[in-house]
C-alpha cells in the first residue's frame, strides 16, 4: 500500500460523527469529469441516485448498477431530465446472487476497456430481526453489502489496473474503489467477525439469531471497511486508491431505512435527519477530490472528514482472513 503523505487522522468523537458540523466541502466542488467512467451500485435510489446525478452533471460517463431495471430506468430518466444530459447507462446486477454479479461484470467488460471509479454504494439493512438469505444462502446483509461487492470489485480489478497503468489512454493515473460503510460498523459483536454466522443456510442460523439483525448489520459494515483496507494494502502500489466511508446514512433520507421497524425509523427521522444533498458529500469527496488520492486505505465520516474506525476495523489479520474467506466463497463462480 502506498504511504500517505498526510498526518494520521484524529479520532472524530461519537457526537460529532452522528451530528456533524457544517461541511467544508460540498458537491459543488466536484470538477469536470469528462473522459472518466464511473460505476455506481444502487444508483437508482437515495444517496446513490443523487451521487449519479452529480457525476452526470459533471460530464462523467456513468453506469448505474441496480437489480430492478424498471426502477433504474425511472432514475435514469429523472437524472437525464434534471441535468439535460444522457451520459448514463443501466447495468443490471443482483448483489444477492453471485452468478448475477459475474454476469454484470462480464457485461461491463464487454462494453468498456476502462473504469476510473467504482462506487460500491448499494446496501441493505434488516433490523432488529433476522433478514432473508441470498441466493447462495448467506445472510442478506453480509451477502449484499460485503460478498457481492467484493466479487464485483475482484472481477473488475483487471479493468481497474489496466486503467491505472494507462494501457488504453496512454496516461497512467490512479483509479478509485469507494465503499459505503457506516458508523454502524461499531455495532458488530465484541469479537468482530463471527465466522459461524457467515456459513450458508440453516447451519448459520443459531449464530445469526444470537447476534440479532442489528449486530449482523454492524458486522456487514465492519466487513466493508476490512475488505476496503485489504484492497488498499494489496493494490495500493498499483495505482488503486481504496476508501471506505460513513455517509451519515442513519440520518439521511434514503432507502436504507425502509426495512427498519416503523417506530425506529420515525425516531431516526425526528432525532437527526439530513437531506440527501449532504449524504452524497463524503462519497463524492472520496470518488473525485484530489485530496482523497492521498487517503488510500482510510475511512471517512460525514461530511468528508478523516476518521479513525473501531479497533476491529483496524485489525489487519482480520482483514486478511475475511479476504481469504470471500475468495473461497466466490471461487466456484
Amino acid at each position: 500500500m502506498s504511504a500517505s503523505k498526510l498526518p494520521p487522522p484524529k479520532r472524530v468523537g461519537s457526537f460529532s460523527e452522528k451530528w456533524p458540523p457544517k461541511p467544508t466541502w460540498t458537491a459543488e466542488a466536484v470538477s469536470d469529469l469528462t473522459g472518466k467512467i464511473f460505476l455506481v451500485t444502487g444508483g437508482n435510489v437515495g444517496i446513490g441516485l443523487d451521487t449519479c446525478r452529480v457525476l452526470v452533471a459533471r460530464n462523467a460517463k456513468v453506469y448505474l448498477a441496480a437489480r430492478s431495471e424498471e426502477r433504474a430506468r425511472t432514475a435514469i430518466d429523472d437524472i437525464c431530465q434534471s441535468t439535460g444530459k444522457s451520459n448514463i447507462h443501466f447495468l443490471k446486477i443482483d448483489l444477492a446472487d453471485l452468478a448475477s454479479v459475474r454476469k454484470a461484470a462480464e457485461q461491463y467488460i464487454s462494453m468498456e476497456q476502462e473504469l476510473h471509479v467504482l462506487i460500491n454504494n448499494a446496501g441493505v439493512l434488516y433490523s432488529p430481526g433476522i433478514g432473508p438469505q441470498t441466493t447462495q444462502g448467506y445472510d442478506v446483509q453480509f451477502g449484499v453489502n460485503v460478498l457481492g461487492h467484493y466479487f464485483l470489485t475482484l472481477l473488475l480489478m483487471p479493468t481497474l489496473l489496466r486503467t491505472a497503468k494507462g494501457e488504453i489512454s496512454g496516461t497512467p493515473r490512479p483509479v478509485r474503489v469507494v465503499t459505503v460503510s457506516s458508523d454502524g460498523h461499531d455495532m458488530a459483536a465484541k469479537e468482530g467477525i463471527v465466522w459461524d454466522s457467515l456459513q450458508k443456510g440453516d447451519a448459520a442460523m443459531p449464530a445469526r439469531k444470537k447476534l440479532t439483525g442489528t449486530r449482523l448489520y454492524g458486522q456487514s459494515k465492519l466487513g466493508n471497511i476490512l475488505i476496503s483496507s485489504e484492497l488498499a494494502r494489496r493494490y495500493g502500489d498499483q495505482g488503486v486508491v481504496a476508501i471506505s466511508l460513513h455517509p451519515g446514512a442513519w440520518g439521511v433520507k434514503s432507502e436504507l431505512l425502509r426495512h427498519l421497524h416503523p417506530i425506529l425509523a420515525w425516531i431516526v427521522e425526528k432525532i437527526r435527519i439530513y437531506p440527501v444533498s449532504l449524504g452524497i458529500i463524503t462519497s463524492l469527496y472520496a470518488a473525485t477530490s484530489d485530496a482523497a488520492l492521498e487517503m488510500n486505505g482510510e475511512y471517512l465520516t460525514a461530511w468528508a472528514r478523516r476518521q479513525v474506525p473501531s479497533k476491529h476495523a483496524q485489525n489487519q489479520e482480520m482483514a486478511e482472513s475475511l479476504w481469504k474467506w470471500c475468495e473461497e466463497q466466490v471461487s466456484s463462480f
